[in-house]
């Protein structure tokens, strides 16, 4: 019988593609992977820590995993990810029931590291944090079969003084683009109709490969490709964003009319403390531009909240920001201190409760602005890929060019004839909440 082996996968959609790669190195192996990690012999946890709430996550789901060696079938327990490279020592010293401790370049190896534990040595598998990118890999693929997270690059040369990363994951490394389109036409072979391209900032796609930015060359052979109905772009930051990169978003039918832009603050004194290159009035310029050069155009941002030495005024600036600029979709974090970082050195920290209530405010204006958008789509008809069904409630539920997976709205339509995930579908858009669509679809005839 074969060795089961079981992935719980945290944090960023960034980090599941390297659970789909190791799941993949695993496979190929001759490893069986099963979803009930109660019935498996090794237990994989890919972990987070870009903030105190991920970290905590992280070691709540080490520990629960850790159970399975007296409740379940686990002989080998391994974590990988952020959260391994940052605390190497630690993890394997105050948690004996780990066996291996795999960093973020270390994953490459996770084969030998499983047959290693199980010979009954403990494991660290680390590589050099600037490794260059291995291209070659078969993924399996742990989204619904229809969309994939396609990961063009790794590490990060922003200096933002909030973040960790660029310690945990290493300078900028693009793929080339070869690489990419081989690895996104397999994926369209498989099934996928929706790519969502991923990075730590997706827009320096290429500068450290080709000398410049190549992320409009990118999306435009990803549209050559038969099958391919939507790309979705994350992870955009403000500064990067060129008159090139505007006019393939504009022209190419596949590229989605969607930016997630995270732009963090809008006060520009915050901005610099930040380390970001924007100010408010940069930040403007480029809303408006995008606005205007792609009318129909979803712009999605998080903030932070809280940062270091943030005056009421300060706050108050990025309130008005907020409301004035009235994106599509907001999240918003509040400031978490982060050892080794240059902000957590910084005079001024502010209480949680004080943060806390920033971030509600913030919530509560952008819930409004959420309302009158939804409201917006009510009496269009608007082409929806069906994610799946509620069958309690015989309902439908998908979405528009306007949600990316798990952390925008959804469309609820009902439907006598049988929908598949993954079918495209029009949808006559009869009612909304917040942050949803309610529809009933639209005939060839257009009824």
């Amino acid at each position: 019988m074969s060795i089961r082996i079981a992935f719980v996968s945290l944090g960023c959609d960034k980090n599941l593609v390297d659970s789909e790669v190791m799941l993949g190195l695993l496979q190929k192996s001759g490893f069986a992977l099963i979803s009930d990690e109660s019935q498996a012999d090794v237990i994989v946890v890919n972990t987070c820590c870009f903030i105190q709430d991920a970290k905590e996550e992280s070691i709540e789901n080490i520990l629960e995993m850790a159970q399975y060696k007296k409740t379940g079938h686990c002989k080998a327990l391994i974590v990988t990810g952020c959260m391994a490279e940052r605390y190497k020592e630690e993890i394997l010293a105050e948690i004996p029931e780990v066996d291996g401790v795999v960093g973020t370049t270390g994953y490459e190896g996770i084969v030998e590291v499983v047959e290693e534990i199980l010979k009954g040595k403990k494991i660290q598998k680390f590589a050099d944090i600037n490794i260059k990118i291995k291209e070659d890999y078969q993924r399996v693929l742990s989204t619904a079969g229809y969309f994939a997270y396609l990961k063009i690059a790794e590490g990060c040369d922003n200096k933002c003084t909030y973040c960790i990363i660029p310690q945990l994951r290493g300078s900028y490394r693009s793929r080339s683009i070869e690489s990419l389109i081989k690895e996104a036409k397999a994926l369209v072979n498989q099934g996928v109709k929706e790519l969502i391209l991923v990075a730590q900032d997706t827009t320096r796609y290429g500068i450290d490969l080709y000398g410049e930015k190549r992320l409009p060359q990118l999306l435009r052979e990803l549209c050559k490709i038969e099958g391919l109905k939507w790309i979705r772009l994350l992870y955009c930051y403000p500064e990067e964003i060129t008159d090139e990169l505007i006019d393939v978003i504009a022209e190419e039918e596949k590229v989605c009319s969607y930016l997630d832009m995270p732009i963090q603050h809008a006060n520009t004194s915050i901005l610099k403390r930040m380390g970001r290159r924007s100010t408010r009035e940069d930040l403007i310029h480029l809303i408006n531009k995008l606005r205007k050069r792609i009318p129909d155009i979803c712009l999605r941002t998080t903030l932070i909240v809280g940062f270091p030495g943030e005056t009421d005024a300060e706050y108050e600036d990025l309130v008005q920001f907020v409301k004035e600029m009235k994106f599509d979709r907001l999240g918003v974090f509040t400031y978490s201190k982060e050892e080794g970082t240059a902000a957590a050195k910084m005079k001024g920290h502010i209480s949680k409760k004080t943060k806390e209530l920033r971030k509600d405010k913030i919530m509560k204006l952008q819930q409004s602005i959420c309302e009158e958008k939804s409201a917006q789509c009510i009496g269009k008809t608007l082409e929806v890929i069906i994610d799946g069904k509620l069958p309690e409630e015989n309902v439908y539920c998908g979405r528009t060019y306007r949600d990316a997976p798990e952390i925008d709205g959804m469309v609820f339509v009902n439907s006598d004839e049988e929908l598949l995930s993954g079918d495209f579908i029009k949808v006559f858009i009869a009612s909304a909440n917040e942050y949803d669509l309610i529809g009933r679809i639209v005939d060839e005839s257009g009824e």
